[in-house]
């Protein structure tokens, strides 16, 4: 493998958990590289970041870090860590300094569709499970979404609020997958942010789940930034 990184962190997002990346991972190990998967509480950005520098640390090289809507907050946190090579945007929010993911979902696309968030209890967050199919994993089977919305992690309103200390894209090179038929994150405000840090953009039809349903996807967007390019 001539990539110049081998290595890959991957960081999930809000109502989920590690697991969802089985499959972009599965597919990475297959093609030679190390990879391993942030358990992040999902309670505030900084415990979150936290939890990836962690990761980070135990990585021998050049790393390409990966995060998932919300996952896109903690690695423009935590990608300055010297071991990252470049950062990889899934669908995600791409919050600059001093912003955070509140900042980013305070002024919509017109027209766009509504997260189904709960009011929040005792300072966490749920998505609608009834809604939940539709607008997190429209592409995925019925029994499949289920099972995410009934095993959907708590997010907590600190997390929302937690600001950007020093964004990490600023010095480092990313790509970001926009998710055409994503109905959590407005494809027309993946663009804008991805522009606006000047990614390599690549744009796939699928859901906000697309790390889950299109697995080949993602692992090919991964395997171009571990190249450089």
């Amino acid at each position: 493998m001539s990539s110049t990184a081998v290595n890959v962190v991957l960081v999930h997002g809000a109502f989920a958990d590690g697991s969802g990346w089985q499959s972009v991972h599965d597919l990475l190990k297959r093609d030679g590289y190390r990879v391993s998967v942030v358990q992040n509480p999902t309670l505030s950005l900084d415990g979150d970041a936290e939890a990836t520098r962690l990761i980070l640390d135990r990585q021998d090289g050049p790393t390409v870090l990966v995060g998932h809507s919300y996952g896109g907050a903690v690695i423009s946190e935590a990608g300055n860590h010297p071991q990252v090579s470049a950062l990889v945007y899934v669908a995600a929010f791409v919050p600059d300094s001093g912003e955070s993911v509140n900042t980013l979902i305070a002024d919509p696309p017109p027209g766009a569709p509504v997260a189904p968030i709960l009011p929040p209890v005792n300072g966490f967050l749920f998505l609608d499970r009834d809604k939940f199919h539709a607008a997190f994993a429209g592409d995925l089977p019925a029994a499949q979404a289920e099972f995410l919305a009934d095993s959907q992690v708590p997010w907590g309103v600190g997390a929302l609020g937690g600001t950007i200390t020093e964004a990490a894209w600023r010095t480092k090179p990313s790509w970001y997958l926009v998710a055409t038929e994503d109905r959590m994150i407005p494809p027309p405000a993946q663009r804008a942010m991805s522009e606006r840090a000047g990614a390599t953009v690549t744009e796939v039809a699928g859901s906000h789940a697309i790390y889950i349903s299109q697995p080949e996807a993602v692992t090919e967007l991964i395997k171009k930034a571990a190249a450089g390019g």
